[in-house]
């Protein structure tokens, strides 16, 4: 009988150079924690006339960057610790398991790719049991699956900004725990796509404000691979991969059919501005655009910037791909135009048949980036908020809707999107559309099950492929 194959240990010589490092550990969530009171605190004046405006005092996305390349420095560590153990493991004579400070593990059994489901409104992980199993069987073992908790049920109520800040926090508690992760995807449905957006503004940091973590005496194959992309920036110090909505309204709910249940009919569209923050609380004040005061651009037009809440459009550009799943009808939660990030001349008629092997899937389109100077808010824009807030008529409502529709379009088409259109007309409830998209459940949603697929392939797609080759671009 042959003798066991040798493990191979560790001493902590090995990592006595990086000990200035590894002192960022102790204190990073707290600094993360620091950070986010920093960004509610700072730039409370902020510019009436711009979303692109800078604060007299010191920047909070600044203190953003330096406290997050504490922990961006971090995880780099994490990484060199575990590509020493590949090295290690690389020269030992026969194949075996590699002993860690956590143990004993199989290194290909180890996932490098961090796949977060988040759920949308009133919702919990189990909306995602379908999809998780499905996406388990197609992706295989190099993808950690996550399905997001910290917002379940009516949390998802305290508006798109907490909720967004709990995600970010639960994020990096993931991160820290796995420590072969290199890359980072996020899928959300519905409202979780607006939760998703805000979280990933909290988590991202640029390339160029890390360089100064890997300054200590390490040869070039030993600094993570994630360093050298071209994208943009890192999220939760990985390197950004996919960036994937299904029926999220991107540009809120408020307008002609952007709340389909309503029918369009101009008085119920009136009354349930007021109405939604009773319902659903904060979360629906900034859906229908009445948060916030007169002259201060609303959450949902300031996500469409960069600006002193945070890097929202940087953050999307840093991935390798974005993608946006819509209804096209029957759709009774969120109108195709707000969840496809198009104008209403933008929306032309379908197809009817669906693409092979993707049934109700029935249409995609690559959408190049479209230069801008970005999102604004003109002193007309205020003058229409405050009339829509303390004198609302049909033609304040509308006027405003216009104006914050079209600078919140301008501000996410500088970015590069993949528009897949959905269409279950043929389908037999088509009404459940919003639940059916993501299969909620998979007895009564199943015809979404197409969907699913698709997404599926299309992130083993962009793993399997060049970045050249995938790459969305951003005109910023």
């Amino acid at each position: 009988m042959g003798s066991p194959a040798p493990v191979i240990h560790y001493s902590l010589p090995i990592l006595s150079l990086h000990s200035s490092t590894f002192s960022s550990n102790s204190n990073f969530i707290s600094n993360y924690t620091k950070t986010q009171n920093n960004i509610n605190n700072s730039c409370t004046n902020s510019c009436s006339s711009s979303l692109y405006c800078s604060c007299s005092s010191t920047s909070s996305v600044d203190n953003q960057r330096r406290n997050n390349s504490d922990f961006i420095g971090f995880s780099g560590i994490k990484k060199i610790w575990k590509h020493q153990s590949f090295r290690a493991h690389a020269m030992s004579t026969a194949q075996g398991n590699v002993a860690s400070p956590k143990g004993i593990y199989t290194l290909k059994d180890e996932p490098d790719h961090l796949l977060v489901l988040v759920h949308g409104i009133l919702a919990s992980p189990s909306d995602w049991t379908y999809v998780e199993a499905e996406l388990k069987r197609r992706l295989g073992r190099n993808f950690l699956i996550y399905a997001s908790s910290c917002n379940s049920y009516t949390k998802t109520f305290s508006g798109i900004d907490g909720a967004g800040k709990r995600l970010a926090d639960e994020v990096i508690k993931v991160v820290r725990r796995t420590e072969t992760l290199k890359k980072i995807s996020f899928l959300s449905h519905s409202l979780g796509g607006l939760f998703a957006r805000y979280a990933i503004a909290m988590l991202y940091t640029p390339n160029n404000s890390i360089d100064h973590h890997y300054d200590f005496a390490a040869s070039a194959d030993e600094i993570p691979n994630a360093l050298y992309s071209p994208n943009k920036g890192l999220i939760a110090g990985l390197e950004p991969i996919n960036f994937i909505t299904l029926a999220t309204p991107h540009l809120g709910v408020r307008g002609k059919k952007q709340l389909p249940f309503l029918l369009g009919v101009p008085f119920l569209e009136k009354i349930a501005a007021p109405l939604a923050p009773i319902f659903v609380g904060q979360t629906g004040s900034q859906l229908f655009l009445t948060d916030g005061k007169p002259n201060k651009p609303r959450l949902l037009l300031r996500m469409a910037s960069d600006c002193e809440d945070g890097k929202f459009v940087s953050a999307l550009a840093a991935f390798r791909c974005r993608v946006l799943y819509a209804n096209v009808s029957y759709d009774h939660m969120v109108g195709w135009r707000t969840s496809s990030i198009r104008r209403e001349t933008e929306l032309v008629k379908p197809p009817q048949r669906s693409l092979d092997g993707y049934k109700h899937v029935v249409d995609v389109e690559y959408c190049p980036p479209v230069s801008s100077e970005g999102p604004h808010f003109p002193p007309e824009a205020a003058k229409a908020k405050e009339a829509a807030q303390n004198a609302p008529s049909m033609q304040n409502t509308l006027e405003y809707h216009e104006i914050m529709e079209e600078e919140m379009v301008r501000g996410l088409q500088q970015l590069g999107w993949k528009k897949v259109d959905v269409s279950f007309h043929s389908a037999f409830w088509p009404f459940f559309a919003h639940n059916n998209i993501h299969v909620k459940n998979e007895w009564f949603h199943n015809a979404g099950a197409g969907v699913v697929a698709h997404v599926a392939d299309s992130i083993n797609q962009q793993e399997k492929q060049p970045e050249s080759a995938t790459y969305i671009a951003a005109s910023l």
